[in-house]
């Protein structure tokens, strides 16, 4: 169901929109559409690689945000009221193309039999990993890693900023960190950087980041035309990664700073 990897640092990267499997039960109702996986954050554990080797933790699902979104309530609330998202169990793409099949969308019980095999075990393993850190470390950072084409008409209008930082308005970590790392991008110069502008953290990000409980969670949502093609086949781009790494490792550290203070 997921990849857990502990690391010796007291960070933990999670990528829940990362995963790209399809079970065959759920697959049998799905339209040709889904089976592209398209809204994928494709290659971050790629692009996070340097992280790793630093000695971070990493957690990442096998499976499809089409099958669950990890990075929503289980009540499967609307985290941006009065927004249009994606739920809990999608049952349409980014670009509102149909995944299922006429009248096979999933029902109430469907939904709750993947909470159970899907959704609970990634949480359960992020809150002992993050428990974990914090017992060996005296503090932990949570660092929710996303991705997403840089315009969809149906989130927002226009070109999305690059780097999205969002701590849950200043809630889920240091209150002065969001800002600090939408700066850093700004004043690098080559790209535009939000701090808890249109993507404010997901439900992990304000479900885990507790800084009174000396664990910190940011969430940045990177466009992907910063690292990839945004298109299929959604090829990784060397080139692009490689200006944008430094940046990930400089809001890494800083991140790591102000979860210290």
């Amino acid at each position: 169901m997921f990849s857990l990897h502990r690391g010796s640092l007291p960070l933990l990267v999670s990528i829940p929109h990362m995963g790209t499997q399809l079970d065959p039960q759920i697959a049998e109702n799905f339209t040709q559409v889904a089976t592209f996986v398209d809204d994928t954050d494709w290659h971050l554990d790629r692009l996070y690689a340097f992280a790793k080797e630093a000695g971070a933790s990493f957690l990442t699902p096998a499976y499809s945000r089409y099958i669950i979104d990890l990075n929503r309530p289980p009540d499967d609330e609307n985290l941006y009221p009065g927004q249009d998202t994606t739920g809990l169990c999608p049952i349409d793409t980014f670009d509102k193309e149909p995944l299922y099949l006429a009248g096979r969308e999933p029902s109430e019980h469907e939904k709750a039999r993947r909470r159970d095999l899907f959704w609970q075990p990634y949480h359960t393993a992020l809150q002992t990993e993050l428990q974990r850190l914090r017992e060996e470390h005296g503090y932990a950072v949570l660092w929710e890693a996303h991705s997403i084409r840089s315009e969809i008409s149906r989130f927002f209008p226009g070109r999305l900023t690059d780097f999205n930082f969002g701590t849950a308005n200043n809630k889920s970590a240091h209150p002065e960190l969001c800002a600090v790392l939408a700066a850093q991008i700004e004043q690098d110069g080559q790209y535009t950087a939000a701090a808890n502008g249109r993507f404010k953290g997901g439900y992990i990000t304000r479900q885990y980041g507790n800084p009174a409980d000396r664990i910190h969670a940011v969430q940045l949502e990177l466009t992907q035309i910063a690292y990839m093609e945004e298109s299929r086949p959604f090829a990784y781009d060397e080139n692009k990664a490689a200006r944008v790494q430094p940046l990930l490792q400089q809001a890494l550290e800083t991140t790591l700073h102000y979860a210290q203070k």
